[in-house]
C-alpha cells in the first residue's frame, strides 16, 4: 500500500490510463507517489523521465537521469540525448548518441537532427538516405522533407551542386525546400515559380481543415513569403521585396529565426538610408533563441550588418567593438577588418587604415587579394599612385588579368612613367606566351602594347610586337604599315623590303567617277562653265544641279562722322565698361537733385545756388537790402526770396479729378 491508503497497483493503473490519454501531468503525480514507496524502481524512474520530457521539463529530466544513472543505465539514452538537444546542448547530445550501445531508429532520427544543427550536412544526408531506404512507416514523408532541407542547406551554405535524389514535390514543405536549393544555384526565376507553387499547395492543404483560420494560413505562409521577398531582392526588385518583408513583420510570427532574417534583409535594403527604421528592425535580431534557429553564416551576416549600422549611425565605439568581436570569432575573415577600415576612413585616419590592411594581408595571405585592392584604393585617395601600383602588382591572383593591366598602364601613364607601363605589358605578354600562345587574349595584349609604344614614340620597341602580329595575319595591311613606319627609323632597307608586301596602287584604287562625284549633292566645289549672254536684258544666271551659288560679299559698314583714322583705336572697346582697365567707378558723394528737400518752398537748384559757402569772394556779412554791389553778379543776385516764389502751377490750372455722383435712395432728391 502507498501512502494515503492507495495501492501501488491502482497507481500504476492511473499511470497507464493517463499515458494513453496523453495526460502526462497527472501521470507524473502518480509516478511520484510510486517512487515515494520505492525510490529505485527502474520502471517508475523511466516513466518519470518520459513524463518530464513530455511536459517540457528537460532540466528536471536530466537531473533524474544523472542522479539515477547507475540504476537506469542505457534504458534512457534516447530521453537523455533528446533533453540535451532541446536544451541546445548539441555537442553533448551527439556524444550521448554516439556512445549508445545500439542505434535504434528513433536514435538515428535524432542523430540526423543533431548533425543538421551542427551543419554536418554530408553526414546528415547519409543518415536520412539510410532511414528512407530501410524504413516504411507513416513518417516517411517527414524524412523526405528533412532530406530536402539538407540538400537545400548544402546548396546555399556550401555551394554544393544539386543532386537528384528523386524527392517528390507533393507537399508545400518539399516544394519550398526545392525552391531554396534552386536559390543556392542562382536559378532565381525557377525558384520563384517553385515558391508560388508551394504557396498554392499550402493554401489548398490548410483550406480543408475547418479549424484553421485565415490568420493561421497567413502565419504558415510567412516563411514562403519571406523567401519570395528574398528572391525579389536578389533580382533587384527592392520595392516589391520591402513591401512583402513588412507584411511578414506585421504578422508577428512566432518563429524568432524568421523574424530575425526578415528584419536583417530590410536593413540591407535600407543601407545608409532610413536609419531610424533600421534601428527598430535590428532589435528583432536580438531576440532570445535566435542563435539556435539560424545557420552560422546567417548569424555572421546579421552581426556584420549590426556593425555597419553602427558605423552609419556614427556610433564609432560600438562599431569598433562589434568589428573586434567579429574578428575574434572569424580571425581569417576579411570583412571585420574592412569594417574597421571603413570606420577609420570616416574619421580621416587613412594611414592607420592602411597599416591595419597591411597587417591583415601579412597574417592571412589566403585572403590578401581583396585586402590589397582596398589598400590600393586608399593609396589612390591619398594621392600615392606609385604605391597603389606596387600593391596591385603584388597581387598574384590578378596580376595578368586584362582589367589589372589596363588599370596599371593607365596609372603609370598618368605618372608619365612609360617604362613601367611597357614593363607591365611585357610581363603579361610573356605570361600568355608561355600559358596560352596565340590565344585571343595574348594577341589583344600584343596589339595594345604595340599601339601604346607607337603612341608614345617608342617605334623601335614596337617592332617585335608588330612583327608578331603581322606573322599571325599577313593580310593585315594596317599592321604592315605600322611595321614599315617603325623600321624606317631603324633599318631603311628592311622597311623597303617590307614595303614590297604592300598592295599596288591599282588594286587599292577605287572605281570612282570624278564628274559624278563633283555633281553630287555633297560636293563643296564645282567648276562653272557659263557662256556669255549678249543683249540689253540678259537672263538671270541659272544654277546647274549640284552647283552652289556664291554668296555676295557684304559691303563695309559706314564709319561714324567724327571718326579719326589717325588715332589708335581703344583695344578694350568691345569689353563692358566695368571690365576695362581704366574704369575707376562712379564718383561717390554727388547727390542727385531731390525735389522737396531743403528749406520750405525752394527747389534743390536754388538751395545750392544760395549757399554762401560755395562763392569764393562772398563777404562774411550779408549785403544790404537793395544793394547790387559786391560779388553778387551770378544768379544769386536775382534770386527770389522763398516766400515770394510762386508755385509751379496754380490751383486754377490744376486738373481737377471729377467726383462721382452719389446715388440717392428711393426717396432721394
Amino acid at each position: 500500500m502507498a501512502s494515503g491508503g492507495v495501492s501501488v497497483a491502482s497507481l500504476w493503473t492511473e499511470v497507464n490510463r493517463c499515458g494513453q490519454n496523453g495526460d502526462f501531468t497527472r501521470a507524473l503525480k502518480a509516478v511520484t507517489k510510486i517512487l515515494q514507496e520505492n525510490r529505485d524502481d527502474v520502471t517508475a524512474l523511466h516513466c518519470k523521465t518520459v513524463c518530464l520530457v513530455q511536459t517540457g521539463s528537460f532540466k528536471e529530466a536530466l537531473n533524474v537521469m544523472n542522479t539515477h544513472s547507475k540504476v537506469l543505465g542505457s534504458d534512457v539514452v534516447f530521453e537523455k540525448a533528446y533533453s540535451e538537444y532541446r536544451l541546445n546542448r548539441v555537442e553533448s547530445a551527439l556524444k550521448t548518441i554516439e556512445a549508445a550501445p545500439e542505434q535504434t531508429d528513433k536514435l538515428k532520427e535524432l542523430y540526423g537532427q543533431v548533425l543538421y544543427r551542427l551543419e554536418r550536412y554530408d553526414d546528415c544526408k547519409s543518415v536520412y538516405t539510410d532511414l528512407i531506404r530501410n524504413s516504411q512507416d507513416e513518417y516517411e514523408e517527414e524524412r523526405k522533407t528533412n532530406l530536402a532541407a539538407v540538400v537545400a542547406s548544402m546548396s546555399q551554405w556550401e555551394e554544393a551542386p544539386l543532386e537528384d535524389l528523386g524527392l517528390p514535390e507533393s507537399t508545400y514543405e518539399l516544394c519550398y525546400n526545392a525552391a531554396c536549393a534552386l536559390i543556392g544555384q542562382g536559378q532565381l526565376t525557377e525558384s520563384f515559380n517553385k515558391l508560388r507553387q508551394a504557396e498554392e499547395l499550402c493554401r489548398v492543404s490548410l483550406a480543408d481543415d475547418s479549424d484553421v483560420t485565415e490568420e493561421d494560413i497567413e502565419s504558415e505562409l510567412a516563411v514562403i513569403h519571406s523567401q519570395m521577398a528574398y528572391v525579389m531582392q536578389l533580382q533587384g526588385r527592392t520595392d516589391e521585396a520591402l513591401q512583402l518583408y513588412n507584411q511578414v513583420i506585421k504578422l508577428k510570427p512566432s518563429d524568432v529565426g524568421l523574424l530575425a532574417v526578415t528584419a536583417n534583409n530590410i536593413i540591407t535594403i535600407n543601407k545608409d538610408q532610413n536609419v531610424f527604421d533600421s534601428k527598430k528592425k535590428v532589435k528583432l535580431t536580438n531576440a532570445e533563441g535566435v542563435e539556435y534557429k539560424l545557420a552560422r553564416k546567417q548569424l555572421q551576416a546579421i552581426d556584420f550588418n549590426k556593425a555597419l549600422l553602427a558605423m552609419y549611425t556614427n556610433q564609432a565605439d560600438q562599431c569598433r567593438k562589434l568589428a573586434s568581436s567579429l574578428q575574434s570569432q572569424n580571425p581569417g575573415h576579411p570583412r571585420p577588418v574592412l569594417i574597421q577600415v571603413a570606420q577609420l576612413c570616416r574619421e580621416k585616419q587613412h594611414s592607420r587604415a592602411t597599416e591595419l590592411l597591411q597587417q591583415f594581408s601579412e597574417q592571412h595571405p589566403e585572403s590578401a587579394s581583396g585586402i590589397k585592392l582596398t589598400m590600393a584604393q586608399l593609396y589612390l585617395i591619398q594621392g600615392h599612385v606609385r604605391k597603389a601600383c606596387d600593391v596591385l602588382r603584388s597581387i598574384e591572383e590578378f596580376k595578368h588579368k586584362s582589367g589589372m593591366i589596363s588599370a596599371l598602364v593607365t596609372m603609370y601613364s598618368h605618372e608619365e612613367d612609360i617604362d613601367s607601363a611597357i614593363e607591365v605589358f611585357k610581363q603579361a605578354i610573356d605570361h600568355y606566351q608561355a600559358e596560352q600562345p596565340g590565344s585571343a587574349v595574348h594577341l589583344a595584349l600584343v596589339r595594345e602594347a604595340a599601339n601604346f609604344k607607337l603612341k608614345y614614340g617608342r617605334k623601335k620597341e614596337a617592332i617585335s610586337d608588330l612583327e608578331q602580329l603581322w606573322k599571325q595575319n599577313t593580310k593585315d595591311i594596317h599592321t604592315l604599315a605600322q611595321l614599315i613606319s617603325a623600321y624606317s627609323l631603324v633599318d631603311t632597307d628592311k622597311a623597303k623590303s617590307l614595303s614590297k608586301h604592300l598592295p599596288s596602287a591599282d588594286t587599292m584604287a577605287l572605281n570612282v567617277d570624278v564628274d559624278e562625284l563633283e555633281n553630287s549633292i555633297g560636293a563643296t566645289y564645282v567648276r562653272k562653265k557659263a557662256a556669255k549672254v549678249t543683249g540689253e536684258n540678259p537672263p538671270k544666271e541659272q544654277i546647274q544641279p549640284g552647283e552652289i551659288k556664291k554668296k555676295k560679299k557684304k559691303k563695309k559698314g559706314k564709319r561714324p562722322k567724327n571718326c579719326d583714322l589717325s588715332a589708335t583705336p581703344d583695344l578694350e572697346r568691345w569689353m563692358p565698361m566695368k571690365e576695362r582697365s581704366y574704369y575707376r567707378g562712379k564718383k561717390k558723394g554727388k547727390k542727385k537733385d531731390q525735389i522737396g528737400k531743403g528749406t520750405q518752398g525752394t527747389t534743390a537748384g536754388a538751395t545750392a545756388e544760395l549757399d554762401a559757402s560755395k562763392t569764393a569772394s562772398s563777404p562774411p556779412t550779408s549785403p544790404r537790402p537793395g544793394s547790387a554791389s559786391g560779388s553778387s553778379t551770378g544768379p544769386a543776385a536775382t534770386a527770389v526770396p522763398p516766400r515770394q516764389q510762386k508755385p509751379a502751377a496754380s490751383g486754377a490750372t490744376r486738373k481737377k479729378v471729377p467726383q462721382k455722383k452719389k446715388k440717392g435712395g428711393k426717396g432721394g432728391w
